[in-house]
């Protein structure tokens, strides 16, 4: 029987491979959300770099003393990325939840980056 973890490992790799084959050579949104944060990176794979990347631990988040842990703090990140991506020159990218469902501070996140001018 496998674990939990083997099988979200599972789960974000046919995701990833199935963004491969859709991407079109745009660059990659992935979030990631813990317990008590969430983080988004544009990730532009041919590259193998970062363009741009935005998190509840920034500086500018932190100083409103709220929890990373909510949609709210999910939504600030989401205009953040897509104001640094902008500032990147990236205004097409491709979602990628991982092995997250597109639900609560993931669709949080990814409908305020949406606001913010991203095209996904």
């Amino acid at each position: 029987m496998s674990s939990a973890k083997h099988l979200m490992q599972r789960r974000k790799l046919r995701l990833r491979y199935q963004l491969r084959q859709k991407s079109g050579g745009r660059p990659r949104l992935s979030v990631f959300r813990s317990e008590r944060h969430i983080y988004a990176q544009i990730i532009d794979d041919a590259a193998g770099r970062t363009l741009a990347a935005a998190s509840t631990l920034d500086p500018a988040i932190r100083a409103d003393g709220k929890t990373g842990a909510d949609r709210d703090a999910a939504t600030v990140v989401g205009r953040l990325i897509a104001e640094r991506a902008k500032e990147a020159g990236v205004t097409e990218v491709v979602f990628d939840r991982g092995a997250y469902l597109y639900h609560g501070r993931v669709r949080a996140l990814a409908e305020a980056a949406r606001e913010g001018g991203l095209s996904f």
